[in-house]
């Protein structure tokens, strides 16, 4: 089920999330609407935090090509348990900021350790986008926006393009 998405700024976002302490059904349900409203957005990555559920829930799928086999991944609980010191830069967008983007620089390769959808502990090693996603995910688990990675200035900048955004979008829906 497709989900609404919270939008920048609303306080929900600023807010840490809570650890999964037991997985049960809804959350597994949570899990599959999380992928629903991402593949719908269309996104690359969502976290539970951007749905109004604060629980240390994300959900990632960085393939982009069209011959290639989508792969979903489902993380409970995820941290980054190691990462490179060589860094990348990435153009991010977030779909709580629709159509604002911004390069953020981040470590290229991270170590990530996480509950599947099963209750199976995982550990992955992940670089490029996957690497770039999957911090920026966690870091909505922890009440950070890529915004926050940015000068002042473009951080006001984008947010007042969001008010703005909001504001015009609650106008349509009156």
């Amino acid at each position: 089920m497709k989900r609404p998405i919270i939008l920048h700024p609303d306080p929900r976002l600023k807010k840490t999330s809570l650890p999964v302490e037991d997985l049960t059904d809804e959350l597994r349900t949570l899990a599959d609407d999380l992928l629903d409203t991402m593949y719908h957005a269309p996104g690359i990555g969502l976290a539970s935090p951007q749905v109004g559920i604060l629980q240390r829930l994300i959900v990632l799928d960085c393939v982009k090509l069209d011959n290639e086999a989508p792969r979903p991944l489902i993380m409970f609980n995820p941290e980054i348990v190691a990462s490179s010191e060589e860094t990348s830069v990435y153009e991010e967008g977030c779909l709580s900021m629709p159509e604002q983007f911004a390069d953020v620089t981040r470590p290229a390769e991270v170590q990530v350790r996480w509950i599947d959808r099963d209750g199976n502990e995982q550990n992955e090693e992940m670089s490029g986008l996957w690497a770039t996603c999957v911090q920026h995910e966690i870091d909505h688990l922890d009440g950070k926006l890529f915004i926050d990675y940015l000068k002042p200035l473009k951080r006001q900048l984008i947010t007042r393009k969001m008010v703005k955004f909001k504001r015009e979008r609650a106008r349509e829906k009156a």
